[in-house]
């Protein structure tokens, strides 16, 4: 990394995932100061924004932010895009939560796994949600058991809680149009929840930003491809 010894690299994690899930980037980016945060009981993208920006008052920021925290990372450079030196946006979305069936269905969803959660516990409704979110050759095996044990460490009070920040996310393309910094997007080649087509209507917005596909991935590419995920961030942090 070239920055400055004053640039903080803060590494977003997406729903329910903690340190685990850049675990080889934290590595791999060494010796870079590397901040993850935790979004405690914030119940908005904004608040878990603000916190992070809170956090880290001197700082300038590459800011990298992986689902859910994609979206985090937007708001922070919607609150304060002086302090945003570069951005990387990984299995993620802009656009808000959708009226009509879509958004309906959505949120049948999100509460039938918090239900899941509550009367069965973090496993039980880790192992069902985490089916949708890796490669289908990566179920039922170590990495699969490891993405489970993660969100296993979360609550059920946490998951409620950024279920209502993702139910309640905003529109963010007016910030990826206004967006000034390197940009880069990153997507599994086959991530269902996020998948590529949408990366690639973010990148028309951001001139000059990169698009790369992660191959052989799902929605966890930091966890299933992290060679193919640092040889992509040390190039944004390099550029």
């Amino acid at each position: 990394m070239t920055g400055t010894p004053e640039t903080t690299v803060v590494l977003l994690p997406g729903l329910v995932c903690d340190a685990e899930v850049w675990a080889s980037q934290l590595r791999a980016l060494a010796p870079a100061p590397c901040v993850v945060p935790d979004y405690g009981l914030s119940t908005s993208l904004t608040a878990m924004a603000q916190q992070v920006l809170d956090d880290l008052p001197q700082q300038r920021l590459c800011v990298i932010g992986h689902s859910m925290g994609g979206r985090v990372a937007l708001e922070m450079a919607r609150l304060a895009p002086q302090r945003i030196e570069r951005l990387a946006l990984l299995d993620t979305g802009a656009t808000p939560f959708p009226g009509g069936e879509a958004g309906d269905a959505e949120q049948r969803g999100r509460f039938d796994l918090l239900a899941l959660a509550r009367e069965q516990g973090m496993a039980a409704m880790g192992r069902r949600w985490a089916r949708g979110m890796v490669h289908p050759a990566r179920l039922d095996t170590p990495l699969f058991d490891a993405i489970v044990a993660m969100v296993a460490r979360k609550t059920p009070a946490v998951f409620e809680a950024q279920i209502h920040a993702l139910l309640a996310r905003p529109d963010a393309q007016p910030v990826l149009r206004g967006l000034g910094c390197p940009t880069l997007l990153l997507c599994g080649r086959h991530d269902a929840w996020s998948p590529l087509a949408q990366h690639a209507q973010m990148q028309a917005l951001v001139p000059g930003s990169e698009l790369v596909a992660v191959e052989d991935a799902g929605h966890m590419t930091t966890m299933e491809q992290p060679a193919a995920v640092n040889a992509a961030l040390r190039r944004w942090l390099d550029a």
